[in-house]
């Protein structure tokens, strides 16, 4: 009899799909085809290109609301691995939520062959790149001088069960993203891709047409060097001060507990200590809670997405108004709750 097992997010698909082909008797999660709405798997509603140009310079990213995307390019693998909407392979998936207006973004990246990263959640290849990556952000910043783009950046293989293994006889993490930003110079902020020392958080002036890495986590969520803000020292594996990530969502009926857990660090957000950054995931999933189920609801059970809508638009008389959202990290955002988000900035 199979032992208890804990299963993470980032592992999660790959473990399934190994307990399917062992003993072809776990059953698929109850996940509706939802249809899509202003919360969920609509990307393609928002347009916000350049929503930044109408904040000031002096505005620090921590004051800022951000619509961000958890495991941003994950758009192959099944059920439990996909997160969000495919808009096309090479990182065309990260164009289309740049032009939505996404700000904020999570990238994870195996070591490959020829000290290169491809981008994977867990086990699965997602057909990009992170030269892909880094050439999408590059042309939509220099068409966008305005604006500025977020990056977490992870390394995902641990080589178990689930995920991936890295390539034999490549340099380190660090060394590899070394390499790649030396070759892009002015695409990062200097300051945040510096090994020996974190930064400060910069004002958006600062960091306009410009890539602010957050943090460099290893597979396990340990930071590498002191790459990133220096705030996010503590942004391990899972939740700390300044991050939600209570990622484990152990079947549909716990969606409501994820809510929750969500609307608790919006709430700590928006009363919050101004000069820090706050990030909050609004994504999870096990064996028996898909991503999507998680975001979009599932068995008469409200998402996290059209939760996050309500509870942004209701009014003093329901709850204090959410005054900042931090980094709101999504699955599968529907073009109304970017929107929402992004107006938090001007109506506050």
């Amino acid at each position: 009899m199979m032992p208890p097992v804990t299963i993470r997010r980032r592992a999660a698909a790959g473990l399934v799909a190994t307990l399917l082909a062992a003993t072809g008797t776990l059953a698929a999660p109850p996940t509706p085809a939802l249809a899509a709405d202003p919360a969920y798997r609509s990307l393609s509603t928002a347009s916000n290109p350049d929503w930044m140009r109408r904040l000031p310079d002096g505005a620090s990213l921590a004051a800022l609301s951000l619509p961000g995307t958890h495991d941003t390019l994950s758009i192959h693998g099944g059920a439990w691995t996909q997160t969000q909407e495919n808009y096309g392979n090479s990182a065309g998936t990260l164009a289309a939520q740049l032009d939505a207006g996404v700000r904020a973004i999570d990238i994870r990246a195996r070591i490959n062959s020829g000290n290169t990263f491809t981008i994977h959640h867990g086990a699965t290849y997602q057909q990009a790149n992170f030269d892909d990556v880094l050439a999408v952000l590059g042309a939509f910043l220099a068409a966008r001088p305005t604006e500025t783009v977020i990056m977490r950046l992870k390394h995902e293989c641990t080589g178990e069960i689930g995920s991936c293994a890295d390539a034999t006889g490549q340099l380190g993490f660090a060394d590899i993203f070394d390499r790649y930003r030396s070759a892009r110079p002015g695409l990062f902020w200097g300051p945040s891709v510096e090994r020996g020392a974190g930064a400060g958080i910069p004002t958006l002036g600062a960091v306009r047409g410009r890539v602010v890495l957050a943090v460099l986590h290893g597979p396990r969520g340990g930071r590498y060097g002191q790459y990133g803000l220096a705030q996010f020292a503590d942004w391990g594996h899972g939740s700390s001060t300044y991050i939600q990530d209570e990622y484990d969502v152990p079947n549909v009926g716990a969606i409501a507990t994820k809510r929750d857990r969500v609307r608790r660090h919006l709430d700590a957000t928006s009363a919050g200590d101004p000069t820090r950054m706050y990030v909050n995931f609004a994504s999870g999933a096990s064996v028996f809670a898909t991503p999507a189920a998680v975001a979009g609801g599932a068995l008469g059970v409200q998402g996290v997405n059209p939760f996050l809508l309500t509870y942004l638009n209701e009014g003093p008389e329901v709850h204090p108004p959410v005054r900042r959202t931090g980094m709101l990290m999504l699955d599968f955002p529907g073009g109304g709750l970017l929107d929402r988000i992004i107006a938090v900035n001007t109506t506050t």
